[in-house]
């Protein structure tokens, strides 16, 4: 297994999962004898304190009902907008405007880079919750070597569209389907200046997303079809990691066809309105953008019961 955090025992046809991040274990299973089996054997061979039922990891809040779990980071967001002086900030609708297009040499003064890059790579540790904001802290972080005020009131956007969003963060509800269902998109040429594309993908089990990615392709593509097939291959690759555990995968972008007549994922074609993608991809009117954030799951903690 290429993932050595992760460690998996099916006994019986129950589940025991174990998460390991440093000195610190995240245990889960779907049978409490197999959970407090191995916390026992844990116990007896090293010194362990139990803390209890998840409620707190890594700057993530979890809270967990018979729903399912509801994860954020609302302490983290708040103390970056007290560092950032944004706290009274006017909240925004969206995390980008609609169409706009940074360049790196803009003619704007060059702002405190140290102060940029601390701001967005903030914002890149909040993602582990919000990818409404993926697309646009992965363009941010474009601009990181030379950021100019330009960068950083788009920057700051963020934080104010984060004040008015507050509450929201993953909501992760039960259900009887395991199917593994995947989204993938471009936008053809994004970049002016460098005539890029971006890739963006998310996949869902059961309703809610649980893995998303937005990313500048390395290679110029010269059609748009070039680009969905660039980013076709970064989602396929992902979702053979995700169902098989190992990245040994083939480079070649024709591996998409392989992979299907394997029978190891398959390609459908999915029409603009039901594109999750989209969100990955590009700046989206306000109207869009909160259709397709509420479509992958996101909602605020007060209203989580109903989303």
């Amino acid at each position: 297994m290429n993932e050595v955090t992760l460690y998996v025992e099916n006994v019986d046809k129950h589940t025991l999962i174990v998460s390991v991040y440093v000195d610190d274990l995240l245990i889960a299973g779907d049978k409490e004898q197999l959970v407090e089996e191995f916390k026992t054997n844990m116990k007896d061979k090293f010194e362990m304190n139990e803390l209890g039922l998840l409620s707190y990891f890594l700057g993530m809040e979890v809270t967990q009902s018979e729903q399912g779990c509801f994860l954020c980071q609302k302490r983290f967001t708040m103390k970056l907008q007290n560092k950032f002086v944004m706290e009274n900030c006017k909240p925004v609708s969206t995390p980008t405007v609609l169409r706009q297009k940074l360049m790196k040499e803009d003619g704007a003064p060059k702002t405190d880079g140290k102060a940029y890059r601390s701001l967005v790579g903030s914002l890149l540790y909040l993602t582990a919750t919000r990818p409404d904001i993926v697309f646009t802290v992965n363009y941010l972080s474009r601009f990181m070597q030379s950021p100019s005020q330009i960068h950083f009131v788009a920057a700051k956007r963020v934080l104010r569209y984060l004040k008015g969003t507050l509450e929201f963060g993953m909501h992760f509800v039960k259900s009887s389907s395991v199917k593994l269902v995947g989204f993938s998109d471009s936008d053809w040429a994004g970049s002016d200046e460098e005539m890029m594309s971006t890739s963006g993908y998310c996949f869902a089990i059961g309703g809610s997303i649980f893995c998303w990615n937005s990313k500048k392709q390395s290679v110029v593509a010269h059609s748009t079809a070039e680009a969905e097939y660039i980013a076709a291959y970064m989602a396929a690759k992902q979702l053979i990691w995700l169902r098989k555990m190992t990245k040994h995968m083939k480079i070649k972008f024709h591996a998409i066809r392989q992979f299907q007549q394997e029978g190891e994922l398959e390609m459908i074609y999915c029409t603009s309105k039901e594109q999750l993608a989209d969100l990955f991809t590009k700046p989206l009117a306000k109207d869009r953008f909160e259709d397709l954030r509420e479509m992958i799951g996101m909602c605020s903690f007060g209203t989580k019961e109903e989303c």
